[in-house]
């Protein structure tokens, strides 16, 4: 019974202590054996792991790639237009036991704390060094590669690899927007206004030429039209020119009877002329000077409307 007494608690105490010396690191992660603060052993290989119960303590640090963002930095590029740069970098531990020498009891938040201030310097020194038309181009891609470059043996000292550095957002400050978004609009209403003068010049040009070609088109037709028309007048004065030639007294005698019967229209015409006039020598008697036909039968012949009753001819040479 005594021994029992005695025996439970060194066999409780043993256990403890052996439960207490065995630490499992994970595959995630790298773990600091430490004795009064001092590194004695760094296990990088995941599995079961040893240490001094009461003497030694494990201090984990991740092995996975981390992210890191960056607060918001003010930059002025070389054409001095302020810019607010947002952007963040992906970091790993590569080096544990430098790590642990750098930053001490701080950890991860220290090392970050470190780590903004490098990628804070870098990035106002490489951004500063262009122009804000090469921060917004698609040559971004290559000045963050500069300043993870740059930052790279700095973090180096901290037991830190720099994997990336990258650019989410690029800025104007709140007090420009109002006078950048100003001269924006200006410039697309400049922009605006020499389109639609340029559109108005098209515009005139196509209504000129267009008004030339119903002139030029107008001019042909009127041409053509007085072309024919004088080959018309040509052949009719060649068809009189032959009836004259053929019978001359005839001739005048349709003559006059046409103009006759332009003249008399209507039921009331009334004529003021000489009574010697030769307009009217068909419309004499046989007697008269025209030696014509009577004035009656001159109107039949003229004036198609004449009753039947009428008909009848005069003689005339």
């Amino acid at each position: 019974m005594r021994k029992t007494t005695y025996l439970l608690p060194v066999l409780v105490l043993a256990v403890a202590g052996l439960l207490s010396s065995v630490f499992i690191v994970d595959e995630r992660e790298n773990a600091l054996v430490l004795q009064f603060g001092r590194v004695v052993s760094v296990q990088e290989e995941p599995g079961l792991a040893f240490k001094i119960p009461l003497i030694q303590e494990v201090v984990r640090y991740d092995d996975r790639i981390l992210s890191r963002d960056i607060d918001p930095l003010e930059i002025t590029p070389l054409d001095d237009r302020r810019l607010v740069v947002d952007a963040f970098a992906r970091y790993r531990i590569v080096d544990v036991n430098q790590f642990r020498q750098a930053v001490g009891v701080g950890g991860i938040p220290a090392a970050e704390s470190r780590l903004d201030s490098i990628l804070r310097s870098e990035t106002r020194e490489i951004l500063g060094s262009v122009s804000s038309n090469d921060i917004l181009s698609v040559d971004r891609a290559a000045l963050m590669l500069r300043i993870r470059n740059g930052a790279i043996e700095q973090a180096e000292a901290l037991g830190l690899e720099i994997v990336d550095v990258r650019l989410k957002r690029t800025d104007l400050p709140a007090e420009n927007l109002d006078a950048t978004f100003g001269r924006m609009r200006a410039e697309r209403e400049r922009e605006a206004t020499d389109e639609r003068a340029r559109g108005n010049e098209a515009a005139q040009r196509i209504r000129a030429q267009a008004d030339r070609t119903v002139v030029e088109l107008v001019s042909d037709a009127n041409r053509q039209a007085e072309i024919i028309r004088g080959e018309a007048d040509a052949r009719r004065n060649n068809i009189f020119a032959t009836a004259f030639s053929q019978d001359a007294e005839f001739f005048e005698f349709y003559r006059s009877l046409t103009a006759y019967q332009r003249a008399l229209q209507g039921e009331n015409s009334t004529f003021v002329m000489a009574p010697d006039s030769e307009f009217f020598n068909y419309l004499k008697s046989a007697e008269g000077s025209g030696g014509g036909i009577s004035a009656t039968d001159a109107a039949r012949i003229a004036v198609p409307e004449a009753p039947a009753a009428d008909t009848g001819t005069g003689a005339g040479n």
